[in-house]
């Protein structure tokens, strides 16, 4: 298509990678809603009450309609911190000195932001993308602004894109450029686990005028206006990735099998009992990770043994008779759980999450594993318990489930004893796995990347040091996996690393032969696998 706009091109950095091509929509920071009323209301405290209300309700609403767990986990991080008194303490101070509620809701919010944007710790600025996101939405709430329209299959080019904002768009067929952004932020998250092409750190320019646009996120390119030749030519390299994917959906139905014929377990991670609606279980070979974090959100559902048995009933009927690992709640850090979790701790990823946070609510665990154990009953399942770094933690586990089994058992109710093992994703647990008693382990890649490296998993600047692919992860791996194969133990790996095709043959190179993926993405790493021809690893290299 021929433009009387000269063609515009701008390089960034790959976050997502895709093509996509569709009208160009620029939506500029502090104008993704509509024009705002005036900061003339009312000082009614209750306005801002009633718009905090409706801001949480909406929120509850996207985490109704989304369907994986990174987007819930996002959004109820942000119910939670809405619902936190402190966060708004400064705006209600201000409202009872006569200050309307939208100047005394922004002025407040800036504060939290500055002071989250100017923390030493990386996790904390990272979040201030969040807190801008419910300054936004809570605001427009206030105005009655309604957020810009942006038409499905749009380009959008922003200087950032708010989480929740991105989850109320249709992205077939579109893409993002964003100035700013980050590899491992929340919207890049979200991008890559829909297929949605994105780029960060984009090159800045007056896009006024231009309608519109190419991206091309696998080699980090924005075109405005392009000429009818590069439209020819980039139509055809999307024809050619669409006949690509059709040839991965060949392998979603059949065994993983490499092509030397060797058997690798794929199996699938669940956050929630609804997606599995339209899965078929022969797809995979189980369920390798259950999130129960994500779908028990209140401390009345941690409490609630008969919720929490009925649906780990549901996701094991589904596996028809395949294996099901459920891991122990696995609150902190980016999950909060009101009521349960540590509030405004310095470092939450270093913190007081997982077991270590299961180990001081004894009640909590408890109902949690009476669920389980009951369960494990009918179906095939075992326990995985996250974030150990001592053998005695996981050893006061063990003692939990036995007494909880023996405790069952004595009340007349059928329950099994399920096998008990665990993530390693600490590198101290990593470096000394023969140390615990575990029936079996699976590696977390998010985190142990992270801790490895050193470099939060949302930092921009430090994109560069989180490659997945890198020596000292792959070395650490590979111990893990050569001490278990050694001694029977069986070892899978879920965390992200599982469901990027371009990782399976360092994976297998490293000997692993079981993995847990996103349900999207069992087709493609399945056909990974069936391209793997036993090439030996950096990380196998480095023995």
């Amino acid at each position: 298509m021929t433009s009387a706009r000269t063609t515009v091109c701008l390089r960034g950095i790959c976050a997502s990678p895709g093509l996509a091509r569709g009208p160009l929509v620029r939506l500029d920071e502090g104008a993704q809603t509509g024009t705002a009323v005036p900061a003339t209301g009312p000082s009614d405290p209750t306005r801002l009450r009633e718009a905090i209300d409706s801001a949480c309700a909406e929120l509850a609403a996207l985490m109704q309609r989304a369907s994986d767990e990174d987007a819930q986990a996002m959004l109820a991080f942000q119910v939670a911190m809405l619902k936190d008194p402190v966060l708004s303490e400064a705006a209600f101070a201000a409202i009872s000195a006569q200050v309307p509620p939208e100047q005394a809701w922004r002025d407040a919010m800036e504060l939290h932001v500055r002071e989250y944007e100017s923390a030493d710790d990386l996790y904390f600025r990272a979040r201030a993308s969040d807190l801008r996101d419910m300054r936004d939405r809570v605001s427009r709430v206030l105005s009655g602004a309604a957020p810009i329209p942006v038409a499905p299959g749009s380009i959008v080019v922003a200087t950032d894109l708010p989480p929740s904002r991105f989850l109320e768009m249709g992205w077939e067929g579109g893409g993002i450029a964003l100035t700013e952004g980050s590899v491992k932020s929340h919207v890049a998250m979200l991008a890559r686990a829909r297929g949605v092409p994105m780029l960060i750190g984009l090159e800045p320019a007056t896009l006024d005028g231009h309608g519109e646009a190419l991206l091309d996120a696998d080699n980090g390119m924005l075109i405005t206006s392009p000429d009818a030749a590069t439209v020819a030519g980039f139509a055809a390299r999307q024809q050619t990735l669409r006949s690509g994917r059709l040839g991965a959906e060949a392998h979603r139905g059949l065994p993983a099998v490499t092509a030397s014929g060797e058997r690798v377990q794929v199996q699938i991670n669940v956050a929630d009992v609804a997606e599995l609606a339209n899965l078929d279980p022969a797809w995979c070979d189980g369920v390798g990770l259950v999130r129960t974090e994500l779908f028990l959100r209140s401390k009345h559902d941690l409490m609630d043994e008969a919720r929490q048995y009925k649906a780990y009933c549901r996701i094991t009927r589904w596996a028809q008779g395949r294996p099901v690992t459920v891991r122990l709640l696995d609150a902190g850090a980016d999950k909060p759980i009101e009521g349960y979790t540590v509030d405004a701790e310095s470092n939450p990823f270093l913190g007081v999450r997982g077991v270590r946070l299961s180990l001081l609510h004894r009640q909590v665990l408890s109902t949690q594993l009476r669920a389980l154990a009951r369960a494990a009953a009918l179906q095939p399942l075992q326990i995985m318990v996250p974030m150990v770094t001592s053998p005695r933690e996981l050893d006061q586990v063990r003692q939990m489930l036995d007494s909880t089994v023996e405790s069952l058992r004595k009340e007349g109710l059928e329950c099994g004893r399920p096998a008990l093992g665990m993530m390693v994703e600490v590198p101290a647990a990593a470096l000394t796995c023969d140390l615990f008693q575990a029936d079996f382990f699976s590696i977390g890649s998010n985190d142990l990347i992270q801790y490895v490296t050193a470099c939060s998993r949302d930092s921009r600047p430090l994109a560069g040091l989180q490659d997945p692919l890198q020596p000292a992860v792959l070395r650490i791996m590979r111990k893990v996996v050569k001490y278990a194969d050694t001694h029977g133990i069986p070892v899978s790996l879920c965390g992200d690393m599982a469901s990027d095709p371009r990782c399976i043959p360092a994976l297998l190179g490293i000997g692993l032969r079981s993995l847990s993926v996103a349900p999207a993405a069992l087709a493609a790493v399945k056909a990974a696998v069936a391209g793997f021809r036993g090439e030996a690893s950096e990380g196998e290299h480095s023995e």
